[in-house]
Parts: C-alpha cells; sequence; structure tokens
C-alpha cells in the first residue's frame, strides 16, 4: 500500500511475554479503519498527500461542509494527511477503507505522533529537570528557583530559549522508531514496543518510521 501511515488512538499500556520468555511493555494502538476522504494532486494542490479520517462523533458535532466533505463516510472527529509522491496517488482510491493490517506487519519500525498530557504551570525542577538550590546555609526559599537568567550589563537582557517555568505539556510529541510488536487485525490493534505521547483514548498519527536501522531484538 503506498499509504505510509494510518490514524488511529491510544488504550493504553501491557505486559507482552515473548517466546524467550523475555517480557516488553507495549501500548495498544487502535488503528483504523480509515477512510480515504481526499486526494491532493500537485497540479491542484501544489502538492501529492491522501487525507485520512478516523473516529465517528454525531452529526450535530459538525458542521454541513465538513459532513458533505467525508460524504457516505459520516461524521469524523480527525482528518489527517499523509504525504506521498504524485506517482503513487493512482494506487488509492477516494473511499476507501484503509485498515491496519494492510500498512503495517510485525516486525516494522513506526513513529506514534500525539498530543502530550498537559500538566499546567510547572516550576524548572519539574518542567526541565534542575536540580534547584542548596537547601542550608541560609537559602530557604531557593530549593526549587532556577538559579541566574542572565547576565548584567552585557547582554543586560534575558535571552530567548532561557529555560523557565511556564505551561508543561500539551504539545505535539513525537516516539521514533518503535517496533510493532504483535497485530490483531480483527481489532485493528496493534501493540507497539514502549511508550507514546498522550493520554488514554488520545488521537495519534502511525507511520512508517524515517529513520534507517534501528534497534536489534
Amino acid at each position: 500500500m503506498s499509504v505510509p501511515g494510518l490514524l488511529g488512538k491510544k488504550l493504553g499500556m501491557v505486559q507482552v511475554i515473548r517466546e524467550d520468555g523475555s517480557v516488553v511493555g507495549c501500548t495498544v494502538l487502535e488503528v483504523g479503519p480509515c477512510p480515504v476522504t481526499q486526494l491532493k494532486t500537485p497540479e491542484r494542490d501544489g502538492y501529492a498527500a491522501v487525507q485520512l479520517g478516523f473516529g465517528a462523533v454525531p452529526d450535530w458535532r459538525v458542521t454541513k461542509p465538513e459532513r458533505g466533505h467525508t460524504g457516505s463516510n459520516g461524521a469524523l472527529r480527525t482528518l489527517s494527511e499523509f504525504r506521498v509522491e504524485s506517482e503513487q496517488l493512482s494506487e488509492v482510491k477516494l473511499g476507501a477503507l484503509l485498515q491496519a493490517s494492510e500498512i503495517f506487519s510485525v516486525g516494522d519500525r513506526v513513529d506514534v505522533q500525539g498530543i502530550s498530557k498537559g500538566k499546567g504551570f510547572a516550576g524548572v525542577v519539574k518542567r526541565h529537570g534542575f536540580r534547584g538550590g542548596p537547601r542550608t546555609h541560609g537559602q530557604s526559599d531557593r530549593h526549587r528557583a532556577p538559579g541566574s537568567v542572565g547576565a548584567g550589563t552585557t547582554p543586560g537582557r534575558v535571552l530567548k530559549g532561557t529555560r523557565m517555568a511556564g505551561r508543561m505539556g500539551g504539545r505535539r510529541r513525537t516516539s521514533m522508531n518503535l517496533q510493532v510488536i504483535e497485530i490483531h487485525a480483527e481489532r485493528n490493534l496493534l501493540y507497539v514496543e514502549g511508550s507514546v505521547p498522550g493520554a488514554t483514548n488520545g488521537t495519534v498519527r502511525i507511520r512508517q518510521t524515517k529513520r534507517q536501522g534501528g534497534k536489534k531484538r
């Protein structure tokens, strides 16, 4: 299949026992089925991509233009694109329903992208892993403080990008080069090694990894 990935949601984590007796922690992903909702061509859109949908929602939660765009596939929660080569578009049919077992196989390496859990406003110890200040010699209020954030006369300001307290989480993150451990085709479940970003039931993008090689098992 020419489409490099699918959409899905994170269900949680389990332990999988391999044939050699070793135990590996896996994230369970419900991947697809994903209808093809649009084919983008270089002539019309300036680039080649396949737009997929995932997750049914009640009709009242989407607008009439959105319902018209998805057509007979019904109201969909998420729409997302996967870039492809222009010659690969002929291999994909508009309205086709893509399953996890058509795109992925056991042993494949995948990248999983999702929105990390939002943790609200956090200090530098939690947000950036700072060690904090001394606990003695009169430093009674500096236990979790960042310390100095800049020099005096030169440059006379706080530089951009300085790690400070602020809102933590809630950003798009990618876990790369994860191995597919098991596939349950009848339920569209993928077991991937390790953890992936996001909360339970959060939407994720799964695609063949862009990295070369990988860890040997």
